[in-house]
């Protein structure tokens, strides 16, 4: 860039409602790139349909969302054909109600489904039998019954009866995420918007974080603001602090903070299904040398790794700039993964890239411009128990990386100094 250009605006973030003076978020625009990103990814496959479970896919494809506790019961599933239109089954009036609202979805294609809660209802009630014969049907009348099925993730009885029933089953989950690889300016939009809900959040957690509130307090504190700033789902908070932080236990309990702690906080909500992943830490009262020292080399890895991000380096390239496992004191890669990696974010928490040693010298892939993901970094302390841990988002322009995680983090911030 000339000394004469202008810099390049921000990405935007223009608010959770549609309004008809500002060009925001246009969601039948994101159906069409989603549902046409699935099918060509079937069409560039081996497969007639694409049968999904992953609700992420489920999303992706037909543009329909339950969650709560019906989101992981493996009873919604997804039908897509090479040409046609996806099916979708899902749970009781949960069909009505598609068809009311969900225009985009003809009619017809919307089924009710059940397949037994996880095997709370045994598979020798035949409710599966009864699933793949319709779907066998469906796909008879397409002329496509002897082409290979494409199936994300599946439960064995399932997998076993469309064996049963004369299919080829392989693998979809491949070809789903590569679909979802690359993201559109209004998936852009919706990340980045869910990102400035966590912004506040860590605003509000920094003047709350005091001796003598629990790690569960904020964990509730956050996520009530996130969800009255709009949040479809808080997914999980970790909120770790004083001797809990190293090693990093990935959740949090009812400990009572205390002055001196070093404290780290990891925020994974959702706005229109589009996830977070960001860590922030932070110091209650006063920091000790050992603990400012930590964050000042986790700070370190990841400037070093976030300047060399662009689109055509490889994830290679960007793992080897990561500390090694043993330099953190543990026995290999597989010990010591996720604490230093990148993970591709959009409906799903963990998408493409993954970024480590772990994997990406075994199977380098190349960073692409429409590219998101999280750089995570975690520096423990010499004093044996505090650490620091540090994450940014990123999104990958053709002039390279755009943060759009906020909260301050360039320094240590000592919250509610003594």
């Amino acid at each position: 860039m000339s000394a004469n250009a202008p810099a390049p605006r921000p990405l935007l973030t223009p608010g959770q409602m549609a309004v008809d003076y500002e060009t925001r978020v246009d969601f039948s625009r994101l159906r069409d790139y989603r549902l046409e990103r699935a099918q060509a990814a079937l069409d560039a496959s081996e497969c007639g349909a694409f049968l999904l479970f992953d609700f992420y896919n489920i999303r992706y494809t037909t543009q329909s969302w339950v969650g709560g506790a019906l989101g992981d019961k493996m009873i919604r599933y997804a039908l897509l054909t090479r040409g046609g239109e996806p099916h979708l089954w899902d749970f009781g009036s949960a069909v009505k109600h598609h068809q009311l609202f969900s225009p985009w979805l003809p009619h017809d294609h919307n089924h009710p489904g059940f397949l037994g809660f996880r095997g709370a209802v045994a598979p020798s009630a035949g409710l599966m039998t009864d699933a793949v014969a319709q779907i066998k049907g469906i796909l008879t009348d397409l002329g496509l019954q002897n082409a290979p099925v494409g199936i994300d993730i599946v439960e064995p009885p399932f997998l076993f009866e469309m064996q049963r029933q004369g299919f080829t089953v392989v693998d979809a989950q491949q070809h789903m995420l590569d679909a979802r690889e690359i993201k559109s300016s209004d998936e852009i939009m919706l990340m980045n918007q869910a990102a400035a809900m966590v912004d506040g959040v860590y605003n509000d957690i920094v003047e709350a974080l005091k001796p003598g509130v629990r790690e569960s307090e904020i964990v509730a504190l956050a996520a009530k603001k996130l969800y009255e700033y709009g949040s479809d789902q808080v997914e999980a908070i970790n909120a770790i602090s004083g001797e809990r932080c190293n090693p990093h236990p990935h959740n949090f309990t009812d400990r009572i903070i205390r002055p001196g702690d070093q404290a780290f906080f990891d925020i994974i909500h959702s706005f229109n299904g589009y996830r977070t992943c960001y860590y922030r830490t932070f110091n209650v009262g006063r920091a000790t040398a050992p603990q400012r020292d930590a964050y000042t080399r986790a700070r370190e890895w990841m400037d070093t790794a976030i300047s060399a991000i662009r689109p055509g380096v490889g994830s290679d390239e960007i793992a080897s700039l990561f500390p090694t496992a043993e330099s953190l004191g543990f026995d290999d890669e597989l010990s010591a993964f996720g604490l230093q990696f990148c993970h591709g974010l959009g409906l799903g928490l963990h998408e493409r890239p993954i970024i480590s040693r772990l994997n990406s010298y075994r199977e380098p892939v190349e960073i692409k411009t429409g590219m998101v993901f999280a750089v995570e970094t975690y520096c423990p302390a010499s004093d044996g128990y505090s650490a620091a841990r540090i994450e940014e988002e990123v999104v990958i322009t053709d002039e390279g990386p755009v943060v759009i995680t906020k909260y301050p983090a360039d320094e240590l911030i000592v919250a509610n100094p003594f």
